[in-house]
């Protein structure tokens, strides 16, 4: 599995999920949560984004927020970043709004 030896199970399965996120495609921290059984996760979920050791492995960039924002990143570069690795894998992120 994913992370170190101060991960969660939760951050784990989260991580687990978001590997399988195709490139080019979006789930929200909602979608996420519900997939792993956990639909009222979703702030645990962004919470362990946030903590995600590997961000390019572990494609966090690809998890975004129901209310249209893109939420944030916490690889380097921030939200700029998450908004420039989507438009490269051909996600449309004109659709989104600021965080």
């Amino acid at each position: 599995m994913t992370g170190g030896p101060n991960s969660t199970a939760f951050q784990k399965m989260v991580w687990e999920r978001i590997k399988n996120i195709p490139r080019g495609s979006t789930m929200t921290y909602k979608d996420v949560a519900v997939a792993i059984g956990r639909p009222n996760a979703s702030r645990a979920v962004a919470n362990a984004c946030s903590k995600n050791p590997h961000p390019i492995v572990v494609p966090c960039h690809r998890v975004i927020r129901s209310d249209g924002r893109i939420g944030g990143y916490s690889g380097p570069g921030g939200s700029k970043q998450k908004q420039k690795l989507l438009k490269e894998e051909g996600v449309d992120t004109f659709a989104f709004r600021s965080i």
